[in-house]
């Protein structure tokens, strides 16, 4: 029973710069732009949506099967996906082009710059669902316009059910293209800004969109979640976390949790639960996959968390 999780890999570039860009960026003369930031501090960390699923759910014990397109500079990320046991056998090379990068400068007060090349996310399309066997459950995660709007018509035509998760491409989509993944998907995850913006797209309320997917859940940062079904309503705690080190990829945890929940056909109560703790522990590192735990470990911290099992 595997998880298809389509999305983005990327290669997330992090630079620190030891000063404040507001010493640095003169407003009056913002028209002529024209500066340069010296970052003594750069780390190069493996990111992108399907991968951080993959290793998340990897985590828990779950079967990802993340499906991307890549570029030539690809060889590291693969060898770790190997030494994580996360099949690589649906990440297919784009000759000529390199893997997705983001370089992101942050300063001293949290502020950011940031530019992303997709490369060769914009060959998601490539990849078939129908090449994937043993597939029980999907994920459509931010990737390639084309990639995200075919994969959920194969998942669709396939009779596999899957999240929507539109995350930082839902720009990408008119309310008309918002609403066709809506008739498509089972599932439909937002963090509270993506739900505004769904609103404002599509017109649609929270009982319009449950009338039409199993679960619609919408995470609030420090303020929880909320999983809204066409029966019920269910708020769901943050689990404490021991230290908020990085946010990056805590979107991306909450969602291998819910995954998990879903493929074990565990209650909401309990699947929000396990989503909400795989987000505490995240932010407790910095970067997107250098957490660890032994599942032992985690389900001792969810009794801890919540005071119940599972």
């Amino acid at each position: 029973m595997s998880a298809l999780i389509c999305g983005s890999f990327a290669y997330d570039n992090i630079m620190v710069f030891e000063d404040r860009f507001k010493n640095h960026i003169l407003p009056d003369k913002i028209h002529i732009l024209n500066v340069s930031f010296l970052v003594p501090r750069m780390r190069r960390e493996f990111g992108g949506c399907a991968g951080n699923i993959a290793y998340n759910l990897k985590l828990l014990g779950g079967w990802p099967l993340p499906m991307g397109t890549v570029g030539g500079d690809f060889r590291p990320y693969r060898q770790w996906l190997g030494e994580n046991q996360i099949p690589d056998r649906h990440v297919t090379e784009i000759s000529g082009m390199l893997t997705a990068q983001a370089f992101i400068t942050t300063d001293l007060d949290d502020n950011q710059i940031t530019a992303f090349h997709p490369g060769a996310m914009n060959f998601a399309h490539m990849n078939k669902v129908a090449s994937a066997n043993g597939v029980t459950i999907g994920v459509i995660a931010p990737d390639g316009r084309d990639g995200m709007v075919e994969h959920a018509a194969q998942f669709a035509a396939a009779g596999i059910p899957f999240i929507f998760d539109p995350g930082q491409g839902m720009p990408m989509f008119n309310g008309d293209e918002l609403r066709r993944f809506l008739t498509q998907a089972a599932w439909v995850t937002l963090n509270d800004y993506e739900w505004q913006l769904m609103q404002d797209r599509t017109g649609l309320s929270i009982e319009q969109i449950t009338q039409q997917v199993q679960a619609l859940i919408v995470t609030r940062g420090a303020d929880g979640s909320s999983i809204h079904t066409k029966e019920k309503t269910y708020d769901i705690p943050i689990a404490k976390a021991k230290e908020l080190v990085d946010p990056t990829g805590c979107g991306d945890a909450y969602r291998a949790g819910l995954l998990y929940g879903l493929m074990n056909k565990l209650d909401w109560e309990t699947t929000g639960r396990i989503a909400a703790l795989m987000g505490a522990i995240k932010i407790e590192s910095a970067g997107t996959q250098n957490h660890r735990f032994s599942k032992d470990d985690f389900w001792a911290r969810f009794r801890e968390s919540f005071q119940r099992n599972l």
